[in-house]
């Protein structure tokens, strides 16, 4: 049986390697490793038009995941800039935004990391706390805090017991956006995942970054939730398969 195919979001940054010195498409090589390691098939997508170009990426795809980076444009939620936010990433937010639109309205199981939760939540009609203390190790340096799980949600079901995360970010959910829940927390009281139940397919954020440690749970609920759907859509895998052979000109 083919493993199920995940799509992770990516972005663009300048970068030098040797003689060269130019944009390029990243993404850290933990979320292509995690997505492995649960037993997925990876599958980077770099950004494009937004819209039509999302909803023929998320076709092609049995899950999806949202990567974290910079923050989300406040402008987004309806919010004045604070001092500590960093610049707007407006082709990145606009990006991802119809990715999570076009997996949501075709049930294509989603996980949001970091960033990716609270765009989720912003998608959704959410708010987000612009700058937190404490929530990283440093500048560059992961930091780690328990996280613990609302009984009866679907991360609960993933990691029933208090697990200690790695953690590297300053902004935070506020307001949760429409139909979603809080399904675990930090001590702090801070939102550290949050679900959409009722919806038909997974959707899930967490605010911590799972790629940096060894706990594969979050991603194995996705890549479970995606092979399941694989499975009972037989349309949707042949279009797939036929999306990832089209040739590129």
């Amino acid at each position: 049986m083919s493993r199920p195919v995940i799509g992770i979001s990516t972005y663009q940054d300048p970068a030098r390697w040797g003689v060269w010195e130019m944009p390029v498409v990243l993404l850290p090589a933990g979320y292509p490793r995690l997505v492995r390691a649960a037993g997925g098939l990876a599958v980077l997508l770099p950004p494009d038009d937004a819209q039509d170009a999302a909803r023929d990426a998320v076709a092609a795809l049995d899950g999806l995941v949202i990567a974290g980076g910079a923050d989300v444009e406040p402008a987004r939620y309806g919010a004045v800039a604070d001092p500590r936010t960093g610049p707007p990433a407006r082709e990145r937010d606009a990006w991802e935004l119809a990715l999570i639109r076009a997996a949501m309205e075709r049930q294509v199981p989603l996980l949001g990391i970091c960033r990716g939760m609270q765009l989720l939540n912003v998608a959704l009609g959410g708010t987000l706390h612009q700058h937190l203390d404490d929530h990283t190790g440093g500048p560059g340096v992961f930091g780690s805090h328990p996280v613990t799980p609302v009984p009866g949600t679907a991360y609960a079901d993933a990691v029933p017991e208090t697990a200690v995360v790695p953690a590297y970010h300053h902004q935070a959910v506020d307001r949760l956006g429409d139909g979603l829940v809080a399904s675990a927390h930090a001590p702090d009281g801070t939102v550290e995942a949050l679900e959409l139940p009722g919806h038909g397919s997974l959707v899930l954020g967490v605010q911590w970054h799972p790629e940096m440690g060894e706990d594969t749970r979050v991603m194995d609920a996705l890549v479970r939730a995606a092979g399941g759907r694989a499975h009972r859509s037989p349309r949707s895998q042949d279009r797939r398969t036929q999306a990832l052979r089209t040739p590129v000109s």
